[in-house]
């Protein structure tokens, strides 16, 4: 069938090869690098205009130590955690910043050596230990991390800093004081949940996980949890981490029970939750071998593009899985942009890209490369994720007819058909032109999440990528596709956030707020204040300290 040959695109061509090849890139070494925290607020010095109507902190995590003693990280999912405030309060900026005080940060200094494994670092036996027991250590499971410098979530009105392990930490969003550690296994049976949770209207949080590894047995599961909102009573009790009421709504089997898909994120609409099951595989079985063969947990991941994505939809205040099965050629996708429904469908737009072997070739190494050749030929490496637009339709039944397009909104280019009674076959649409390939394809998607979120929508924020960090920020207009660009050579932008300003009547009125840093100058440092409706600048807030590259960050609104 032709729709099944589909690669990436109308041309044929993948999402790598539809992008330019990069010719003398700089080197972002600087951007990698061990920092010192910045505990006591600072001020910085405001040019332009930071509009007075700002109120709040905008929150930022990432890596920020990569060394302990002689030790040194592999990768850049490696290093200690460390959070940023910048508190925005009538026109002026302070900045601070603290390392997470997680467990692996604390016994690592202790030790003045790695001593808690992370994604793709391996801690070695301790070397005071006789022989024997330096052996026998290997055959021992690592202790999961605890280092969650993904992203800020919030639960039941805390905030948490999270990775993708089953321990998170609260935090506090002003002081940025570590808190008390958080075992999901304590509260549901699962061992593991995303960075990525998402909202409803009503305060309740939704989010993905594993489940404990009692709960597998000759099967693999994807478990979706919910956490409540917090009653109106919870509000004065005592300050401490609180996650009861969690429970799993749903269990979706694995298509391969040994090798279940890794996952990023998933897609939440007002009434549906679509969990994407990619050929980004991990082998269970080099899994609990990794210990002894010496490998870190990045190398236990694999491409396999033989393998459909497969597209589960669940029915979120019910917890019923569709019978149907939605699929759609191999693809890598890790943050989905929005999704809603419309007339018997269910839009979905998501980043994505036609090789998932991207993850673990962000090792250090590679990311320290030099300027010019070296940093070239790994960048042309990569794959290239671009926003992409698939259409669930959701009323697939035994009178449905096969292979007639079943995608019936005027507006989409995407196709989906029944190719057998209960299966359905997707063929995507590109939401781009060809402009954003000169950016690098996209990434770090954000939009007007608050009012927007699962709705339909017509604007988001991203990351363009003409360098392995972004080096532009985009608004994409998803009705006609045109792009609008912020891009200044050797500036390199964070994730852009979103903050609507009061009484915004339409879906853009608001500032575009992303931290800016520079591997040219030291401590160059700016956040950036972006008019969202038009993408110019409105303002920055220089702060003299250095940034590392960082994931994902919140805006925190204050009373």
């Amino acid at each position: 069938m032709a729709e099944k040959k589909q690669i990436a695109s109308s041309s044929g061509k993948s999402s790598r090869h539809r992008c330019p090849e990069a010719n003398g890139l700089e080197s972002v070494a600087p951007l990698v690098s061990s920092i010192e925290e910045t505990p006591d607020p600072i001020p910085t010095s405001i040019k332009g205009t930071i509009p007075a109507w700002i109120n709040g902190s905008f929150l930022r995590n990432g890596p920020g130590k990569f060394e302990f003693g002689k030790d040194r990280y592999t990768h850049w999912f490696d290093g200690m955690a460390m959070m940023h405030r910048f508190h925005i309060s009538e026109g002026n900026v302070t900045y601070s910043s603290r390392f997470l005080r997680s467990d692996s940060y604390v016994q690592n200094s202790e030790k003045n050596r790695i001593v808690v494994s992370e994604f793709g670092t391996l801690a070695m036996p301790d070397p005071c230990k006789n022989i024997f027991a330096r052996f026998f250590s290997r055959f021992q499971m690592p202790k999961a991390t605890d280092n969650a410098s993904v992203n800020f979530v919030k639960y039941k009105g805390d905030y948490y800093v999270s990775t993708e392990t089953n321990y998170m930490r609260r935090v506090d969003p002003q002081s940025l004081e570590t808190k008390e550690k958080v075992d999901w296994s304590q509260y549901i049976a699962v061992n593991s949940a995303t960075a990525h949770p998402h909202y409803d209207r009503e305060g309740a949080t939704y989010n993905m996980a594993t489940p404990t590894a009692k709960e597998v047995t000759n099967c693999f599961f994807y478990n979706i949890i919910r956490v409540p909102a917090p009653a109106e009573e919870e509000a004065a009790t005592e300050d401490s981490a609180d996650l009861n009421g969690a429970k799993v709504i749903c269990s979706i089997r694995a298509a391969e029970p040994r090798k279940p898909s890794y996952y990023h994120s998933f897609v939440m609409s007002e009434n549906y939750i679509v969990f994407i099951e990619q050929p980004i595989k991990l082998d269970l079985l080099k899994f609990m071998l990794y210990r002894i063969q010496g490998k870190s947990f990045h190398k236990v991941m694999t491409w396999e593009p033989q393998y459909e994505t497969v597209f589960h939809l669940v029915n979120r205040h019910t917890g019923k899985e569709s019978k149907v099965k939605y699929q759609a050629a191999p693809m890598f996708t890790l943050h989905q942009i929005n999704a809603y429904e419309d007339n018997g469908c269910l839009v979905m737009d998501m980043c994505c890209g036609d090789d998932g072997e991207v993850i673990g070739d962000f090792t250090l190494e590679n990311l320290r490369r030099d300027s010019g050749k070296e940093m070239d030929k790994f960048y042309n490496s990569l794959c290239r994720n671009l926003p992409r637009r698939y259409v669930l339709p959701l009323n697939v039944d035994e009178k449905t007819p096969l292979d007639q397009n079943l995608v019936t909104l005027h507006y989409c280019k995407a196709t989906a058909k029944q190719t057998k009674p209960g299966q359905v076959y997707m063929t995507h649409e590109e939401l781009h032109d060809d402009e954003l390939l000169q950016y690098g394809g996209l990434e770090f998607p954000q939009i007007n999440y608050d009012k927007y979120n699962g709705r339909p929508y017509r604007y988001f924020y991203s990351c363009g990528f003409g360098h392995v960090f972004s080096d532009s920020l985009l608004k994409m207009d998803v009705h006609t596709k045109e792009l609008k660009v912020w891009r200044y050579p050797g500036l390199f932008p964070s994730e852009p956030v979103f903050v609507a300003s009061p009484n915004a009547v339409e879906e853009d009125d608001g500032v575009v707020l992303s931290v800016i840093i520079t591997p040219r100058e030291e401590k160059s440092t700016f956040l950036l204040v972006l008019d969202a409706k038009t993408f110019t600048e409105l303002g920055r807030a220089e702060v003299p300290v250095n940034i590392p590259y960082g994931t994902h960050g919140v805006f925190n609104v204050m009373g």
